[in-house]
């Protein structure tokens, strides 16, 4: 006959609750690290202006809120987060402009033969000119894609989306003109 070792109830509860609790964080680290921000902003003390341009949307695809609200948040963000005045003159210290030019969705998960998740992929192709030091001026396209249902049509996803969309290009856009990454 075996022997049975006595558990009480109550550290099979606290188990169970630690393993959710491990659980949890888990899922929340994977959450926030899709949506990362850096704070260390990286500007020379002569650069005074910036000028955001309009982020046109020549994709083939056009979400017709994205470019104003992705144009919006990042002006907010560089004002708010550097010492930088917004200009629009063409003599700014630095010049940021750029386009939109993906929008597109691929199936990326499969199940039972049939599509189980997507992404909507978008690409903005960001120019960024340093008036003060030519050399650190650069062209680069970024691209970052955004998984949801494949239950859910294109207008649907996007009803949910464009704001994590917005921010996610925001601080990807920020960050490779600030933060020297």
């Amino acid at each position: 006959m075996k022997n049975f070792e006595y558990k009480p109830v109550a550290d099979s509860f606290k188990l169970l609750a630690i393993k959710r609790l491990m659980t949890i964080g888990l899922l929340l680290t994977a959450f926030l690290s899709s949506c990362y921000s850096f704070k260390d902003v990286s500007i020379p003390p002569e650069v005074k202006t910036v000028n955001v341009h309009y982020i046109e949307n020549r994709a083939r695809i056009v979400n017709p809120q994205l470019s104003q609200r992705l144009t919006d948040k990042l002006r907010q963000k560089v004002v708010n987060q550097t010492r930088l005045s917004q200009t629009n003159n063409d003599d700014a210290h630095y010049d940021v402009s750029g386009q939109i030019t993906d929008y597109y969705v691929t199936t990326s998960g499969i199940s039972n033969q049939q599509a189980a998740s997507n992404n909507l992929n978008v690409t903005v192709h960001l120019v960024f000119k340093n008036r003060l030091d030519d050399k650190k001026s650069f062209e680069a396209d970024l691209t970052r894609n955004f998984p949801f249902s494949a239950n859910l049509s294109l207008a649907q996803a996007e009803s949910s989306l464009t704001d994590l969309v917005v921010t996610n290009m925001t601080d990807e856009i920020f960050n490779r003109i600030f933060s020297n990454w």
